[in-house]
């Protein structure tokens, strides 16, 4: 009784843990790749860096606004400004508010604004190639599953046929129809059947621990693929289209196409920025402030404009409060400053000349991009042509191989065909069933990478 419940708790937690997997499409393991992968989280950083930049240049051009405030304390006969007299100690407060703002620096501001933008529209088209970079590298993981899913499937379906003619065997065995030698025969092929099928295993659990490690996943435990139902290679007739047209596409719409083109852009803006430095430079300062000083005096003065005097005939004085002296003290600013640069240590010629090969440099790898993008489509359509090709051969192949496979199984059967022919044969067919299958998945992925060229979102 007790062995019958614990049969059951198993059974039931069993069941449990194969309901409770939870599946990921390829649709999700992409978005997820892309919403948790550290390179892709390194260049969102990279990409905020540049939008800060590009933000600060806009204000960069706005009048600053500063408030400065300062104590001097001076000792030993400082000379106080209110009176002209020696003091042993005096304390001036002063307080000011300013600002100033550049009329004209040879439009090096407007010029740096234009260059962040560029630089930042860059870094946004690198964020998007590694996110294009990433989803290939899942597809392609994923369908390797799906490839060695299938796999073990054709392996597993091989080993069951071999297990049938095992206990048939032994059935004819016990009859005294057969030799012990068949039998052995059969047993040594279901054997190295079941070594296939173990290879095949591993191999689907390698693949799934490729993908969790893509995804940055803790644990492979719970991790299960939603295998699509009655996967079919959809053939379409790559010849119609030309390498000419799917580059044409491609250079219009992939990233690292667009980001060297704006980085040529911005490299551009700094010639300008570094042509600007020959430029006067004009600029606005306005300042708005007022002191005062502790302690301070100063002199009476009568109805008619002289100072008072005491019976030695010494001038009286008063304490000088500090909100006199404050209101007395405002003053405001205004100036106008003109920077004409005459010689710099040859700083700005030698800035133009970095921006010139700043440009060359920039030119040279956007025609690099552009190469290495035509000859990687160039790659993949000839690819594509020869998965193509040797899909149809392997579905031929499969055919006669079943059909041959047929025949000598029927010759078998009534002794005409010794066992190992026969395994021969069988191995053969399922040879034949594994290089069908790799060719049908390396076609599926060689035709995604033609549709990633030509935009088309990458799905199964």
């Amino acid at each position: 009784m007790l062995k019958k419940f614990i049969l059951t708790v198993l059974i039931i937690i069993y069941t449990f843990s194969i309901f409770s997997q939870d599946t990921w499409s390829l649709e999700r393991c992409i978005n997820y790749a892309l919403e948790n992968n550290i390179q892709i989280k390194q260049q969102e950083l990279n990409t905020k860096y540049h939008s800060n930049n590009y933000n600060q240049s806009k204000t960069g051009v706005l009048p600053n606004l500063n408030f400065t405030a300062s104590r001097t304390y001076s000792y030993g006969k400082a000379l106080d400004y209110l009176d002209y007299n020696y003091k042993d100690k005096t304390q001036r407060n002063d307080f000011r508010l300013s600002s100033s703002v550049t009329l004209f620096q040879g439009l090096q501001n407007y010029n740096t604004i234009s260059k962040n933008n560029y630089d930042m529209q860059a870094s946004l088209q690198d964020l998007q190639q590694i996110k294009n970079n990433v989803s290939l590298t899942i597809a392609s993981a994923f369908l390797n599953i799906l490839f060695n899913e299938e796999l073990v499937t054709v392996s597993q379906e091989q080993l069951e046929i071999t297990k049938q003619q095992v206990e048939r065997a032994e059935k004819l065995l016990e009859a005294g129809s057969i030799a012990k030698g068949r039998l052995l025969e059969i047993q040594a092929q279901a054997a190295s059947e079941e070594l296939r099928l173990i290879n095949a295993q591993n191999q689907l659990d390698i693949s799934y621990l490729t993908i969790v490690q893509l995804l940055e996943l803790d644990s492979i435990s719970n991790f299960k693929i939603n295998i699509p139902e009655n996967i079919e290679v959809s053939f379409r007739n790559i010849d119609i289209l030309s390498i000419g047209s799917i580059y044409t596409e491609a250079e219009s719409s992939l990233p690292q196409i667009k980001g060297a083109e704006l980085r040529l852009k911005g490299s551009e803006k700094q010639l300008l920025i570094a042509k600007g430095g020959v430029s006067p430079s004009l600029s606005i300062t306005a300042s708005y402030g007022s002191m005062y000083s502790i302690p301070a005096e100063r002199i009476v003065y009568g109805d008619d404009g002289y100072p008072l005097v005491d019976a030695n005939g010494d001038v009286l004085k008063e304490n000088y409060l500090k909100n006199d002296q404050f209101n007395d003290f405002l003053s405001t600013s205004l100036s106008f400053n003109l920077r004409v640069p005459i010689f710099n240590g040859l700083m700005v010629k030698n800035n133009v000349d970095n921006a010139k090969i700043g440009i060359l440099n920039s030119r040279l790898d956007l025609e690099n991009q552009k190469n290495i993008l035509l000859k990687d489509i160039q790659q993949a359509y000839a690819d594509a042509i020869a998965a193509y090709k040797k899909y149809l051969a392997s579905d031929k192949a499969l055919v006669a191989m079943e059909e041959s496979f047929r025949y000598t199984q029927e010759k078998y059967e009534v002794g005409l065909v010794n066992t190992v022919d026969y395994n021969a044969a069988k191995n053969q067919l399922a040879q034949t069933k594994s290089d069908l299958l790799q060719a049908k998945y390396e076609y599926i992925f060689k035709t995604k990478i033609l549709d990633f060229y030509r935009g088309i979102p990458i799905k199964i």
